[in-house]
């Protein structure tokens, strides 16, 4: 069984209105040896669907037996997620571009510090949840340092990329944190989002990290085995040139689709005319993300990530 259950709250900085800005975390420690996992949502404050998972994960495993230690770091970017912003609103900085951090630096900055100081220094397996943010939804898993945990989550697409993004949290680096440690596991999932009913991503979400603890050896029970999957090693994000209505008109992601098939038109909400039409890239892709409902954007919102299936795996 779980041997014990902590909440851990770590002090950062102080903010203006004289509270704490604290990492808030839950541990959990089984009865044996095993490996120590952090898991972690909502880098981006807009991206909740993470932090519904992890809470009915810990309901689904804090009465189980559990081998090792269990880290959860539900709301990464606390400040953010108030107010479902993508950003941090106190200075406006992506906390996924500023790891490792700075001590000393702005608020993102620091929260950033200490999320690698006391998070990602301390486990030895990193399970990072993101979404397609309160518009369009995603549907794709990284493969990083371990591609056999990766797909052990479960979904189709598989994204291997070609290099790293400067400053993320999978590029993270520290005197002992880095991508390149050959005994941490790093996954990044992305799945879910949009203005449609999250329930059925969170679902697969706990599942998916269930099938991954269980191959990790931290929980008992068989693991499930991935269905056919597709690992592309190039994708595309296709943002709109005009705002207004975006119509989506494109398959369902995991879906083909072939070059001269519109992804979407851009149409206007005062005049009813169509100012945009959007096509695919790639002769032969596969939908990755796209909005599963007519949304209003403006000019460089996120629209569609769209894989190549021409060099795909």
């Amino acid at each position: 069984m779980v041997k014990t259950i902590n909440k851990l709250r770590s002090k950062f900085t102080t903010l203006a209105d004289g509270s704490d800005a604290v990492l808030s975390m839950v541990e959990l420690l089984g009865e044996e040896d095993g490996p120590t996992i952090g898991i972690s949502a909502s880098v981006h404050g807009n991206e909740n669907a993470g932090s519904q998972a992890i809470l009915d994960l810990y309901r689904a495993i804090k009465d189980q037996p559990l081998k090792g230690r269990i880290v959860l770091l539900p709301v990464a970017n606390p400040r953010a997620f108030a107010v479902n912003h993508r950003f941090t609103p106190l200075d406006e900085l992506n906390l996924n571009r500023e790891f490792p951090g700075d001590p000393s630096g702005t608020y993102t900055q620091q929260l950033a510090h200490a999320m690698t100081e006391e998070f990602l220094s301390k486990i030895d397996v990193h399970i990072d949840l993101h979404s397609g943010t309160d518009r369009p939804t995603v549907d794709y898993v990284y493969i990083w340092s371990d591609e056999a945990l990766s797909r052990a989550f479960g979904s189709k697409i598989l994204y291997r990329p070609t290099s790293g993004k400067g400053g993320t949290l999978y590029a993270g680096t520290t005197k002992t944190v880095t991508i390149d440690r050959r005994d941490m596991s790093i996954v990044t999932i992305e799945l879910g989002g949009g203005i449609v009913d999250q329930t059925p991503y969170v679902e697969r979400t706990v599942e998916g990290m269930l099938n991954m603890l269980r191959h990790l050896g931290a929980i008992s029970g068989e693991v499930k085995s991935a269905p056919e999957q597709i690992v592309v090693g190039e994708m595309v994000v296709i943002r709109p040139t005009h705002g207004g209505w975006l119509e989506p008109l494109c398959p369902a992601n995991g879906e083909a689709i072939k070059g001269g098939e519109l992804l979407c038109r851009i149409v206007s909400p005062y005049d009813f005319e169509t100012l945009e039409e959007i096509p695919t890239p790639y002769e032969n892709g596969i939908m990755v993300m796209q909005h599963l409902s007519r949304n209003l954007v403006e000019a460089g919102d996120y629209g569609f990530i769209i894989g190549n299936m021409g060099s795909a795996e």
